[in-house]
């Protein structure tokens, strides 16, 4: 999971909800692009945030490095590719790309994501099982 050679993908259509006024996708739309492909590939290795929250641990958004270099349009079918950059004790780096059918880069981004205790909310180190399904996974 940790080699970029082998991203996740994630695929994204542009919906009317997406985008302003001109048919371009709204700037925050990007993030929640972003979101969905992280809990996918989570979902992929087997990670139930369900299960997580029941167990009163979470993931948080820490740091965001985010660059918009082309806009999307209506309709427009996208594929959202992420492979984790690093992996420490209580967070995970992602690396980040959206991509248009011609493989032209839309949006990347770097997203640093912490392993909390939703009740204390406190930075908490993730359940080893997590970190093997993560390193160790396949897809």
């Amino acid at each position: 999971m940790l080699e970029s050679e082998n991203p996740f993908e994630w695929p994204v259509t542009v919906y009317y909800e997406d985008t302003d006024a001109g048919g371009v996708v709204y700037h925050s739309n990007y993030l929640k692009y972003f979101e969905r492909a992280r809990t996918e590939l989570l979902r992929s290795v087997h990670v139930s945030q369900q299960l997580l929250l029941e167990q009163n641990i979470g993931f948080v958004v820490r740091h965001m490095d985010i660059d918009f270099l082309q806009g999307a349009r209506l309709d427009d079918q996208l594929t959202v590719r992420t492979h984790i950059a690093e992996l420490k004790k209580a967070s995970i780096t992602f690396c980040q790309v959206i991509v248009n059918p011609r493989e032209q880069a839309l949006c990347k981004a770097m997203v640093k994501v912490a392993c909390i205790d939703n009740v204390k909310m406190r930075p908490k180190a993730m359940p080893q099982s997590i970190v093997m399904e993560l390193t160790h996974s396949d897809r």
